[in-house]
């Protein structure tokens, strides 16, 4: 069975990297501070996806891989939810 990972923007803020099934336990979770916020320009939820995929590419380098994860992969997507943002 192919699992997929998303990113999701809580309402809190917190950042959450979690398999796209729902399981109730984020693999990650990112929080930006209110300072943090102020300073970068654009979508925290941006900032998020690259730190993500640098950490699976460093990973995958690590165990031999090429560590490439393709852009394009990678999506946008409002959940039905306003207050929450997912990113696949």
């Amino acid at each position: 069975m192919l699992s997929y990972l998303e990113l999701v923007e809580l309402a809190n803020g917190d950042i959450v990297l979690q398999r796209s099934e729902g399981d109730e336990n984020p693999l990650v979770t990112i929080k930006f501070s209110k300072e943090t916020r102020e300073h970068i320009v654009g979508s925290v939820l941006d900032v998020a996806r690259a730190m993500v995929q640098a950490g699976i590419e460093a990973a995958a380098m690590s165990a031999g891989d090429d560590g490439f994860v393709d852009e394009d992969d990678i999506d946008d997507e409002d959940d039905l939810q306003s207050d929450t943002k997912i990113v696949h």
